[in-house]
């Protein structure tokens, strides 16, 4: 499902009008399916008390359309408008059926407005719409609006809510969320659902969003550049099994990590990439670690590996890993290495030889992306088939920013670094983004505090390598692993709740989870 941004949807507008559709038509079209929505929810209309809380703008524009609407087919509608009356066409429409409309402006009973929301059956939240950039003063008319409102939705007979396109408050391209954002029941969004619903906080208060089309050309959206994943995305995405597979069909993954204060995070890597389908997995990591492994993984080949005498793989390991670097589809370089001197000669050395001698791509993770952040020419060592996987601590490091920063841009952040570094880049956490160098970029649609959990990334890297290995493109890969790694995390917090996985559970859960979404 494409999403767009408000720059985005700017422009669709743009072109729908472009192509003979009328900025009234737009308006008529999404004040009606407002006024459908209303009407589905709840039920019936007759009888029924609605108020459509207005604001000055387009947004309360389509709310005018759906009071119209609604009162034509028997709703007893009141329009409140916080900020003054509307002076158009679409208020004396409203005039011309003596709906009542409220001038918030010359309002003096304070306890009008909590009366009327208190009665209401359903109420339409058409104050603001996608071009909301700054928070609502306290004590500003519209936020006092939805103080009124978020009371009437504590009472004991609370209102539905309806929101048009964003809830107000909401920013639609960041998904910060006003301190007065009421929560509606549903959302109805017009065109192309926005981005910022679909990241965190916002998309835990959007209720459920109904996508409505306005007439916006095909041609149009099919340039829009970002993507919501969907099951129905990854099973086409999922590698094909051919019966008369060996495990080379499937690819040799290199895991190259491990020291001594991260023992499992190699073992927990390559788990990701066997549950993920890869034929053959091996483990290059210090030597004195493999004791300890071995146990646990006894389906991975090892490559030892001299140890430092702090228990990290040294510089010099790039000579035997290069030499065996053609065996293998891909790499995935990083799971706990621990940050230190030899773990940055070991990744300036390596970085270019990922790029010409693995066939199918890399994964760069953990402290391999921190020791790139501290070389000077990093970007032009980082092969073009390599997948970066940072969180967001690790991508302030990565471009010299903050995580707050990266935290309140995280889609043009994550642009920004496919750019500048040439490759794919997984920028973790709540909705996690993949960006790809040609501007492709796609949202997950999870958001799931069980996945918050150590190891947890070193099985998604895993993974990722794993489908890397069987042919996937690095962002279709980074994207198909990014999505079973967040709907296996959803299986199993139905089971679990909220909190106590172990990342170990995560790949062991995961081959039933892609049983499933490859039978839908």
């Amino acid at each position: 499902m494409k999403l767009v941004t408000t720059a985005e949807m700017r422009a669709l507008e743009a072109a729908a009008v472009a192509a003979g559709t009328s900025e009234a038509q737009l308006m008529e079209e999404a004040g009606l399916a407002v006024a459908q929505e209303a009407w589905m929810l709840l039920g019936t209309l007759e009888g029924r008390r609605i108020v459509v809380l207005a604001g000055p703008g387009n947004n309360g524009g389509d709310g005018l359309v759906a009071a119209r609407h609604l009162s034509d087919w028997g709703t007893e509608v009141v329009v409140y408008a916080p900020l003054g009356r509307p002076e158009d066409g679409n208020a004396a429409e409203l005039a011309n059926r003596d709906v009542t409309m409220v001038d918030g402006r010359q309002d003096s009973d304070p306890g009008a407005l909590e009366q009327l929301l208190g009665s209401a059956d359903l109420v339409v939240d058409a104050l603001l719409g996608i071009g909301q950039t700054r928070p609502l003063e306290p004590g500003s008319p519209m936020a006092g609006a939805l103080e009124k409102l978020a009371g009437a939705r504590r009472g004991f007979n609370p209102p539905k809510v309806v929101a048009v396109d964003v809830p107000t408050g909401i920013n639609a391209d960041s998904g910060v969320v006003d301190p007065f954002t009421v929560e509606p029941d549903l959302t109805v969004t017009f065109g192309l659902p926005k981005v910022g619903m679909y990241q965190s906080p916002a998309s835990a208060l959007v209720g459920r969003v109904q996508v409505i089309d306005i007439g916006i050309p095909k041609a149009a959206q099919d340039a829009v550049q970002l993507e919501l994943l969907t099951a129905r995305w990854a099973r086409q995405a999922l590698p094909k099994r051919a019966e008369d597979a060996n495990k080379g069909t499937f690819g040799k993954v290199l895991v190259v990590g491990g020291s001594r204060s991260y023992v499992g995070a190699p073992r927990l890597a390559a788990s990701g990439a066997y549950r993920a389908g890869a034929g053959l997995v091996s483990i290059a990591c210090p030597d004195t670690l493999i004791p300890m492994l071995a146990p646990a993984i006894a389906e991975a080949t090892w490559l030892p590996q001299v140890t430092t005498t702090d228990g990290t793989l040294p510089g010099e390991a790039a000579i035997t890993l290069r030499a065996g670097l053609h065996g293998y589809s891909t790499v995935v370089f990083g799971p706990g290495l621990s940050l230190t001197d030899e773990t940055r000669a070991l990744t300036w050395a390596l970085m270019p030889d990922f790029g010409i001698e693995l066939t199918r791509g890399c994964v760069i993770d953990a402290d391999a992306l921190n020791a790139l952040a501290g070389m000077d020419g990093a970007a032009e060592r980082i092969p073009a088939n390599a997948v970066l996987t940072p969180h967001p601590g690790e991508m302030a490091r990565l471009l010299k920013t903050t995580v707050a920063d990266v935290q309140s841009r995280r889609l043009e952040i994550a642009r920004e670094a496919a750019a500048k570094f040439g490759c794919t880049i997984l920028l973790k956490g709540a909705h996690s983004i993949i960006a790809g160098a040609n501007g492709k970029t796609a949202l997950s649609p999870f958001s799931n505090p069980l996945l918050a959990t150590a190891g947890s990334g070193d099985v998604l890297a895993g993974m990722i390598g794993g489908y890397l290995a069987q042919g996937l493109e690095p962002f279709e890969a980074a994207c198909l692993g990014v999505y079973l790694h967040g709907a296996t995390g959803e299986a199993l917090r139905l089971e679990m709740g909220e909190a106590g996985l172990l990342a170990g559970e995560i790949a062991d859960r995961l081959p039933r989870v892609v049983k499933d979404v490859a039978a839908l």
